[in-house]
């Protein structure tokens, strides 16, 4: 680099179970700079935050990176979920709050809460302790008193709650205030949702609650560190759905980012590798995150914390106990099960990873990993006295699934010479054991792809598998192979979960109960949302915000995203017809024929194609990603004026009448930049969304319409 020419830098580091990655990317064209990765720091004094700040520097020493170079830095955190699996919680006060009569007697029963139990098994839970203040008596001097008894009792953080208070703050941030006044950590329930379900939104506020105190500890030293290492942009901490905020909203709202460990690898998956539909794998050593990203978006539900159903969005993402180290488990017939324990829990070195020599004599030693396991996990005892066993890893290594460039390879002749005394005891060649192995994991793969995909109302002929983490390539070709399926797996696929938190964008997301609700009313929550975004380090112009209406339950939920301060540019360079194309053809796979563009504007191009007597449609933009999949659909061409008569048309030719239904088409609308996704229930709100967004278009701007018909 020339001298005195400054680069735009992002810097995102992953905090995992045992390794913590830094990744450097140039913000411009988001090629790789440099990665570091330290151990994670669970012992230090500061905590994980130690290692955070260690790789962090690491990456920028190594790299020559200076700080001025800095444009943007995040990281993920286990620390939340770390803090609730080891019960390293505060006790919490609740001061609840409702009017009188019957509405109070109810309320009072659902505000108190009980101790809220995060492992049955060995006790761990959050200590609650309640309290009560009729709606007419609430006064500072009567908060106080109500604060100073909880505190006499063991509460060291309080919890601001009212009946109905998602539609009047005031009192919830009086009681907030006072808390303040006397340095006690507190949250309100208002600020953590704004739906009704008093009992569980006080529960989600007490769970927040009761992280605050080691969060804010753990906030603090890092922002600190980052500080005086030069860095003058805010810290970003990211989310369990994906998104990221500024390290002041989350020392206000940490629990949003409990679960964010498999966030930051779909983010990467999402952003590096333009995967706009596909179900991602994040393979580890012992356990498999399996998700969806559909139309350029991961599939989002609400998270449950020690079985506790919450208020919390985060990635809908499934974990199976079988992964690249799984420990594999025999009968005298058979492979019983693989996992869910994994070689470093037993204290064994995978065969594949040793020296073909050192594997002599190999016999067979049954344990119980772990006390109260099974004693069907298989390890052998060399003559050297080392104990090893062989798992997934070695399995696909001796199918020749895993390429030599993947993290995974492994020398499958050791791995056959430790497998060969378990083939021969079941009567089945090294191979035949291998493939045994495999299918078990298939099955619980297979069962949780297809648990996703019915949810996800997911296309299988348009689906592919991507894989990250280090283990990756142990179970996704030979799954993929399975099921008839494409399948990815990164350059990077070791250290994707840093690139995804370098890429991330931030994300909040309002919800209300607002049954037929109005033009005013999604205007307002628009603007809520996109204000929350902002809040949470947005830059006002790259705002957008995706409406969501729920006709069965009257919720409406506004999603807004947006890049940070220094905006990124547009990732990659932009494909041209020819490229789309190859895209295009590559998405719809093999089996769908007659592939042409059926219409483009400036930023998007539309492919059609032919299959089974349908028309599957494609949209791609012109960054090369993938941003709609149809099974079947159609597109038109028309201008803003005219929007009202063809969704109206498109909507009364494309219905299906089934026996106790009819199905509509969702519509998607490319307006300039932007795919606008519709998929309302009825033509009255679809018409009332689409006129939020096209309402202050030019009447002349060519847009394009795409109905996606509705099969179930």
């Amino acid at each position: 680099m020339a001298e005195g020419i400054q680069r735009a830098v992002r810097m995102g580091i992953d905090v995992g179970g045992t390794y913590t990655k830094c990744v450097a990317m140039d913000n411009d064209t988001h090629e790789i700079i440099g990665k570091n990765e330290v151990k994670t720091t669970h012992d230090h004094k500061d905590g994980v935050a130690a290692g955070v700040v260690k790789s962090f520097q690491n990456c920028m020493w190594e790299n020559n990176i200076s700080p001025e170079d800095v444009v943007f830095v995040a990281h993920s955190t286990t620390q939340a979920t770390n803090a609730f699996i080891e019960g390293d919680v505060a006790s919490v006060g609740v001061v609840g709050v409702a009017g009188g009569g019957i509405e109070g007697f109810l309320a009072k029963r659902q505000l108190s809460l009980k101790d809220i139990l995060l492992d049955e098994k060995v006790g761990r839970m959050i200590k609650v302790y309640n309290s009560f203040i009729k709606k007419k008596m609430l006064t500072e001097e009567v908060i106080n008193q109500n604060i100073g008894e909880l505190l006499s009792q063991g509460a060291q953080v309080v919890v601001a709650s009212m009946a109905f208070g998602v539609d009047s703050m005031g009192e919830e941030q009086l009681i907030h205030d006072c808390a303040k006044k006397r340095g006690i950590p507190v949250t309100m329930a208002s600020d953590i949702t704004k739906l009704y379900g008093l009992t569980r939104r006080t529960r989600t506020a007490a769970i927040n609650a009761s992280i605050l105190p080691k969060m804010m500890g753990t906030a603090n030293a890092t922002e600190s560190s980052v500080k005086s290492a030069g860095v003058k942009v805010p810290l970003m901490i990211m989310r369990g759905d994906g998104g990221v905020m500024e390290i002041n909203e989350m020392r206000k709202r940490p629990i949003l980012t409990a679960l964010s460990g498999p966030a930051a690898s779909v983010m990467g998956s999402l952003m590096y590798l333009r995967a706009s539909n596909a179900i991602y794998f994040e393979v580890g050593g012992t356990t498999t995150n399996i998700g969806v990203i559909k139309n350029g978006r991961p599939g989002v539900d609400y998270a449950k914390i020690g079985g506790h159903d919450t208020y919390i969005n985060s990635l809908d993402v499934r974990i199976l106990g079988c992964a690249g180290g799984s420990m594999v488990r025999i009968n005298d017939k058979c492979v019983v099960d693989v996992g869910p324990r994994s070689a470093h829990i037993a204290g064994c070195e995978y065969a594949c990873f040793l020296p073909e020599e050192e594997i002599e004599n190999p016999q067979i030693e049954m344990v119980s990993p772990k006390p109260g396991d099974p004693a069907d996990y298989v390890t052998l005892r060399l003559k050297n006295g080392k104990k090893i066993c062989f798992t997934n890893t070695d399995a696909a290594n001796v199918l020749g699934l895993i390429d030599k460039k993947y993290f995974a390879h492994g020398n499958a002749t050791s791995a056959r010479k430790a497998m060969k005394p378990v083939a021969d005891k079941l009567g089945i060649t090294v191979e035949e054991l291998a493939t045994q192995i495999l299918d078990k994991d298939f099955e619980k793969v297979s069962a949780c792809i297809k648990a996703l995909a019915e949810k996800y109302k997911l296309d299988h002929d348009s689906m592919r598998l991507v894989g990250c983490g280090g283990g990756a390539a142990s179970l996704v070709p030979y799954c993929a192979g399975k099921l008839g399926l494409q399948y990815s797996i990164p350059e990077h696929a070791e250290v994707i979960s840093s690139i995804g938190v370098s890429l991330s964008m931030v994300r909040d997301v309002v919800e209300r109960v607002i049954p037929n609700p109005t033009q005013e009313d999604i205007k307002d929550l628009k603007k809520e949302a996109s204000d929350l975004a902002v809040s949470s380090g947005a830059s006002p112009d790259t705002v957008e915000v995706h409406i969501e209406i729920d006709n069965q339950t009257g919720k409406v939920t506004a999603i807004a995203t947006g890049s940070t301060e220094v905006k990124t540019t547009d990732l990659l360079k932009e494909c041209d017809e020819a490229e789309a194309s190859m895209l295009a053809k590559e998405d719809f796979g093999p089996k769908v024929t007659g592939i042409n563009l059926a219409e483009k504007t400036d930023k998007f191009y539309v492919y059609s194609g032919e299959k089974d007597g349908k028309n599957p449609l494609r949209i791609v933009d012109k960054k090369g990603f993938i941003k709609v999949q149809c099974s079947e659909g159609l597109v038109v061409k028309c201008k803003v004026k005219d929007y009202e008569e063809v969704v109206e048309q498109l909507w009364k030719d494309n219905a299906i009448f089934k026996t106790d239904t009819v199905l509509r088409p969702d519509f998607f609308v490319c307006i300039g930049p932007r795919v606008c996704d519709y998929s309302a229930v009825d033509l009255e709100q679809i018409m009332l969304l689409m006129n939020l967004d096209l309402g202050d278009r030019e009447p002349e701007e060519e847009i394009m319409i795409i109905a996606s018909i509705r099969e179930s």
